[in-house]
């Protein structure tokens, strides 16, 4: 049902955590399920030099964070923004049709903490 790699970063997450004064935090909600995201982001120079998530949800939200961290980590503001949900599913090398949703809520997530980051500059 799910790819070794939905495993691993379900046993394995990667960048769990909070930052402290983060430059953005951004949070999401499945509304259909409940599960929560919330991302924190630590940017120098307009690259994420660190990022770190809280996922309150099933296997699927939790290994989507996970990869979600991996893809945008040293990218661009720019270049993170244009990260799909598509994208982070197929890192994972796909989720089943009924957890789909979950990869939803981590490039969303992004989203808004990118949008909180730069509503800070300004």
């Amino acid at each position: 049902m799910y790819s070794e790699k939905v495993i691993d970063h379900f046993t394995n997450p990667r960048n769990v955590g909070e930052i402290e004064n983060a430059d953005g935090v951004g949070e999401k909600v499945s509304s259909s399920c409940g599960d929560r995201m919330k991302v924190f982001l630590k940017v120098e120079d307009n690259i994420i030099k660190d990022i770190k998530f809280q996922t309150y949800g099933c296997g699927a939200a939790i290994a989507s964070s996970s990869m979600m961290t991996e893809l945008v980590v040293g990218k661009t503001i720019e270049e993170a923004l244009v990260l799909t949900n598509d994208e982070v599913a197929e890192a994972l090398d796909g989720l089943p049709a009924p957890k789909l949703h979950c990869s939803n809520l981590a490039a969303d997530a992004l989203h808004e903490a990118i949008k909180n980051y730069q509503a800070n500059r300004g």
